[in-house]
């Protein structure tokens, strides 16, 4: 039996190819969260149909009215691919009681999400219907990346934040492999050079001073929580080398690695 604090009656990752409506005129039973992935599809917001591209989150609670199409009348075929969850619950209520909830937000989805995404999917799938604890505990963190998302989607139209932020989550992403700005960029769809002065401009260090704040950042929890060896961490965080890893250290800290250590 799951928990009055979530129920999950239905979650998936819905693709289609050819024309969908999917209309709730007399008001929703649940809430509904759907994060459009690929391709386009138009919802009812605000009495007006109004087109959802890659990235757009929506939000909508039991009694609004819900309607959602793919494809036009005129085209043969659709084409849209989203991950939703249709949930109810007292925590659920108070999640989303916290703060005003547009109704659709643009987000720069960063891989996390999608992956908690997945996991509560599979865990619902199960022949059981999935442990209450384990779905509820995957809801909650799929609720708090969504607030961290929000939070940090631009105010007004800014394609070029989304592009920062979709860099800076690949960056923390991939910090402990190599990372080369050919990937950043083409994580982000631009160029070098673009992605380069975006980032900058954005964020006001670059991309791989970052990469470093990142790795830094994560060689420090290592150091202070784990019997690991300095040239482990080096390779564990993704500086590849002790020589390099004590470089960077020295330089950022004013003492090297083992120092710090030593003194923790």
């Amino acid at each position: 039996m799951e928990s009055p604090g979530v129920h999950i009656h239905l979650s998936s990752f819905s693709r289609h190819i050819q024309p969908f409506w999917q209309p709730f005129r007399e008001g929703l039973d649940t809430y509904i969260i759907r994060l459009q992935a690929e391709g386009e599809s138009e919802a009812l917001i605000d009495g007006e149909m109004v087109t959802v591209l890659p990235g757009d989150l929506l939000l909508f609670r039991p009694g609004e009215v819900y309607d959602l199409r793919i494809g036009e009348k005129e085209s043969p075929l659709g084409f849209s691919a989203d991950y939703y969850v249709m949930c109810t619950g007292e925590w659920v209520d108070h999640w989303w009681n916290k703060q005003e909830r547009a109704k659709k937000t643009r987000i720069a989805e960063d891989g996390k999400l999608q992956s908690v995404w997945k996991q509560l999917i599979l865990e619902k799938r199960r022949l059981d219907g999935g442990s209450p604890e384990i779905l509820e505990a995957l809801f909650q963190a799929l609720c708090l990346l969504l607030d961290r998302a929000i939070a940090e989607a631009p105010v007004g139209p800014s394609a070029s934040l989304l592009l920062g932020l979709k860099m800076k989550n690949y960056i923390e992403e991939h910090a402990t492999s190599l990372i080369r700005l050919e990937d950043v960029a083409r994580h982000a769809g631009v160029s070098v050079t673009r992605a380069v002065h975006l980032f900058k401009a954005k964020f006001g260090y670059s991309i791989m001073q970052y990469t470093g704040q990142i790795r830094l950042a994560m060689a420090l929890q290592l150091m202070d929580n784990s019997n690991y060896t300095l040239e482990r961490i080096a390779e564990e965080t993704g500086f590849g080398s002790y020589t390099y890893f004590h470089r960077v250290f020295r330089e950022r800290y004013g003492v090297a690695p083992g120092v710090y250590r030593k003194r923790s």
